[in-house]
Order: structure tokens, then sequence, then C-alpha cells
């Protein structure tokens, strides 16, 4: 079995694989329109994490997890609790494109998607808006500014070829929010 990941997963997973790889899914753009009030928020202020919308055209880059034998169980029972449980996602099987040509065909692989009828689903909003959510939301996995931000280092490292406008405008709205909130935060100190 193969899951693809396009969020916290490509950097943790949190399952034990045997392989995986770097590579994308047509058809679907990655989007910060799913509410998190557990991994990366609470019930007062929910994190925003990504989904995926289907699109024409688009391209998501993440990363495909093989697993087998005993892995499989195990996967499924984690992603189930952390993906579908506590987050809202439904799954779906998808084409995977590994990065690395090498005369590969596409892999079918099983992707969790939040959608719209969710109960944690908060939909678009504007770039600046989601970065101004992220910055105040934490979590029991961390602080939300930390899932953007690694999200975005892996598409710059492992994905340079690719575009995500949606995940680098956001991510260029919180860094221009950060310096006022060092400031302020500076500011309240010395007073």
């Amino acid at each position: 079995l193969w899951i693809f990941g396009y969020g916290s997963l490509v950097w943790r997973p949190g399952f034990e694989f045997t392989s995986r790889k770097v590579g994308f899914i047509r058809g679907y753009s990655r989007r910060f329109w799913q509410g998190d009030t557990f991994h990366r928020g609470n019930e007062r202020m929910p994190g925003r994490v990504v989904t995926l919308l289907e699109e024409r055209g688009a391209c998501t880059w993440g990363v495909a997890y093989e697993v087998r034998g005993e892995q499989i169980a195990a996967s499924l029972q984690y992603l189930n609790m952390r993906e579908a449980v506590l987050g809202g996602y439904d799954t779906k099987l998808v084409k995977f494109h590994p990065q690395e040509k090498d005369g590969e065909e596409p892999i079918l692989a099983l992707v969790y998607i939040a959608t719209p009828q969710n109960p944690s689903y908060l939909g678009p909003a504007s770039e600046e808006d989601i970065a101004a959510q992220i910055v105040v939301s934490s979590g029991c996995a961390g602080h939300n500014i930390e899932y953007l931000l690694r999200l975005a280092d892996f598409m710059r490292y492992f994905c340079p070829q690719a575009e995500d406008n949606h995940l680098f405008s956001i991510e260029e709205a919180l860094i221009s929010i950060l310096p006022c909130l060092y400031y302020t935060e500076e500011s309240l100190e010395e007073t």
C-alpha cells in the first residue's frame, strides 16, 4: 500500500514505512482551508492545516510512503485516528507520479482529504487572514507556524521546480507579520 502525504506527513509521517518517494498527484491543489483544534490549534483558536481541492490542471507535490505487511494495519490505524477521527478527513485513491522518472508508472496511493462537509472545514480566506490565524495557533503537535514553515521548506528543498503560490503567499504574509509581533512582545517586556 502507498500513502500520499502533502501536509505534515511529508516531514513527520508517524508510522513505519518500507520506502518513500517524492512526487505529485494531478487534479488537486493544496489549500490551508482545514481547521485544526487538536494538532496545530485548540477549540478557542483553531489552527489552519492543508487539505486538497479538486482543480483541473492543478498539481500537488508531496511524499508517498510504501507500507508492507504488518506496517499496513498499524499505519492505517494510526492515520485513521490522526487524520479521520481528529482531523475530519476522508480517504481517496489517487495516481501518484514519482519525481524520479526511471520509467516508473504512476502508483495508486491512498490520500486523506478534508471536505467542506466536515465540521472543522474553514474554507477560503485571504493569505493575510490565514497567516494571522496561523501566528496565534498552537496545539499538541506544536505551533501552527512550524507547520507552515516546514511545509514551505519541504517544497523549496525537495520540489524546487514546483509552484505552490498559495503556500508561498501565506509564508510571505506570515513573515511580514512576525517582525511586528516580535517588536510588540519586546515593547511589552520593556513597559
